[in-house]
């Protein structure tokens, strides 16, 4: 048998969307044993430019309930070197909304001496929360 493949998958989840589904189904698929990293309130304000909907503890306990997930974590620092070091993953997954382009670039630079592959996945297009979150102000605007 060979070693098991710890994967990471990093992520707000707000909003839980089935593209969010889909980025933990087709993750799980590149590992054995997937971790997910749920971005504190904090960082997701920093990253985003504003808190999420859901508090963390939520969003914890909704990606922990999604059976594709082994493990979940709060991803509380900007440096995914350090969540790196915490946890020693083989393969970090993200949408492949980053390949090509410089932050991609720059997250495959970091890893790359430490051996950890970097897995693009499709992007679920027409659903993410940020399209949630116009939706439903233009809903409560038009009420």
């Amino acid at each position: 048998m060979g070693e098991t493949r710890i994967g990471y998958v990093p992520g707000v989840f707000d909003m839980f969307h089935v593209g969010h589904l889909n980025i933990l189904r087709n993750a799980r698929l590149t590992c054995d044993v997937l971790i997910a990293g749920v971005v504190s309130d904090q960082r997701a304000a920093v990253v985003k430019g504003q808190e999420p909907v859901v508090p963390l503890s939520e969003r914890l306990e909704i990606v922990r309930a999604v059976r594709y997930v082994d493990d979940v974590v709060v991803e509380d620092v900007s440096s995914k070197i350090e969540m790196w070091r915490r946890l020693q993953f083989d393969v970090i997954i993200k949408g492949d909304d980053w390949r090509g382009t410089p932050k991609g670039e720059a997250l495959e630079q970091e890893f790359a001496p430490y051996n950890v592959e970097i897995a693009y996945l499709p992007y679920t297009v027409h659903t993410s929360s940020t399209m949630l979150r116009q939706v439903l102000h233009q809903r409560v605007a038009n009420s």
